[in-house]
């Protein structure tokens, strides 16, 4: 064994072990050369290796800190209820609009929330963007920008593909009113009334929600809190119920927080060519990843256009500026008469200073800063679930994104959970909103994207007295 690999697995015991801790700062590299005696280039490949293994990561000018190893509760939540592929007609709107108007109308702590804290933005940065964009917008930049989005932008976006190993054109990209749109876009480009989709459960309940505003039935396939969407199953669905179109998030999903590797993207791809579905890739989270490096987008291996590849600056840069966008393949045509027959055009001064915002620099730093503040938020969260939720409780500690999706004991009331924690001034989001059946009763997803302060602590610990309260 090499000398960096002896160092890299000594330091993964001490993470093994708990004596170094997910959140913990590794000594600087020249502190751990002088201690152990060994050259700065040996503690680097060390570093580099423990970062391949996942269980540190580097952040720039901050140093190497721990963020895998052992969590004192269990950690691989099963998927639950289902283990089969399921089609079924979509009834969940209602459950939804009574959960979030419950949360608005509370004014809550925003556990339940869908989105970080605005806080974590640079909104002062895009408002100096916005001025000098507004002054240089003309009527004719209005026009020539009408249809598929500001050209400035498209290119941006093509730039930020191109870095992360996919060719798209700016040509082959429609800037859009969020992600949702995009997403709905894509649905009714390729679906229609009594059509069958296939989503993953449990879902993103905007997904659920579109599907039965639209007539539409779902097939359920499985998926699993770390690994994403059963491929087997899946083809199965395919197979059996023919559906029209796929839809799934492959890069720490709403609500479980899993990921698709990259030779399981590749497969999904490859399974969808071969029976000739398209996929709707909703991939708002892509950029909020822990590691080294962006998590690769199916689109990446798409080499038939089947895949519609969606994503917005909602989560990562610009919430309320509402401008995401959508690379649909070879359903470029359809999606665009879509968008002229509903919505025309997206607003065009938040493109334009998203743009320059882009273009400027800016962006990149924004980024390193703000999955940093996550991770930490990610850690100190789940260390106050094992602390304060009672035992029977489980949960994944996903890469990137900002949700966590906890399994409560057996027999407790998600909705009940939810209730109460309203009452006392706590959002929450109920496993049931994120199936088509109402499924999940003993799930909870919550939001680690805002502060972490004392009112966050004494939150998490209420919010486990009253799982405690409800375990029959």
């Amino acid at each position: 064994m090499k000398l960096y690999e002896q160092l890299a697995n000594s330091i993964a015991q001490s993470i093994q072990q708990g004596v170094l801790c997910r959140g913990d700062k590794l000594p600087s590299v020249r502190q751990t050369s002088e201690s152990r005696g060994v050259s700065p280039s040996t503690v680097f490949q060390a570093y580099y290796l423990l970062e391949a293994r996942g269980l540190i990561s580097a952040y720039e000018r901050s140093g190497y800190f721990v963020t895998g190893g052992a969590i004192g509760i269990p950690s691989s939540p099963e998927p639950a209820i289902q283990s089969s592929v399921e089609l079924t007609q979509v009834d969940v709107s209602e459950l939804v609009f009574e959960v979030l108007e419950s949360i608005i109308a509370n004014n809550a702590v925003p556990l339940g929330s869908a989105f970080p804290s605005f806080l974590l933005f640079p909104l002062a940065g895009l408002a100096k963007c916005m001025c000098p964009s507004l002054q240089a917008m003309d009527s004719w930049s209005v026009m020539n920008n009408l249809n598929r989005g500001y050209a400035e932008l498209r290119r941006q976006i093509a730039l930020r593909y191109m870095i992360g190993g996919l060719n798209v054109a700016a040509d082959e990209i429609i800037i859009t009113n969020g992600a949702l749109e995009a997403l709905n876009l894509c649905l009714a480009a390729v679906a229609r009334p009594g059509d069958t989709v296939l989503i993953e459960s449990p879902t993103f309940y905007g997904a659920l929600q579109s599907i039965e505003r639209m007539g539409l039935r779902a097939v359920k396939v499985p998926s699993h809190p770390k690994d994403g969407i059963d491929l087997a199953a899946m083809e199965q669905a395919i197979v059996c119920y023919k559906p029209k179109v796929c839809w799934v998030m492959t890069n720490f999903q709403n609500p479980l927080g899993s990921s698709l590797s990259e030779d399981k993207k590749k497969a999904l791809v490859a399974l969808i060519t071969k029976y000739q579905v398209p996929l709707i890739e909703d991939d708002v989270y892509g950029e909020l990843y822990f590691g080294d490096k962006r998590p690769s987008s199916a689109k990446t291996f798409d080499t038939e256009g089947l895949v519609m590849h969606c994503s917005s600056f909602s989560k990562c840069l610009a919430p309320g500026y509402q401008v995401g966008w959508v690379a649909p393949g070879r359903y470029l045509k359809a999606v665009e008469r879509l968008k002229l027959t509903t919505i025309v055009a997206t607003s065009l001064p938040p493109q334009m200073a998203i743009a320059r915002y882009l273009h400027k620099g800016g962006y990149d730093k924004h980024l390193r800063n703000l999955r940093q503040i996550l991770l930490v938020n990610q850690i100190k969260f789940i260390e106050a679930i094992e602390r304060y939720f009672p035992e029977g409780t489980c949960l994944t500690a996903p890469q990137g994104g900002y949700f966590l999706w906890v399994k409560l004991p057996d027999g407790v009331d998600a909705l009940q959970v939810h209730k109460r924690a309203i009452a006392d001034g706590i959002s929450i989001a109920p496993g049931p909103i994120f199936s088509a059946q109402r499924n999940f009763t003993n799930y909870i997803r919550l939001n680690y994207g805002h502060s972490w302060d004392m009112r966050s602590e004494m939150s998490l610990n209420a919010l486990g007295n009253i799982v405690k309260s409800l375990i029959p």
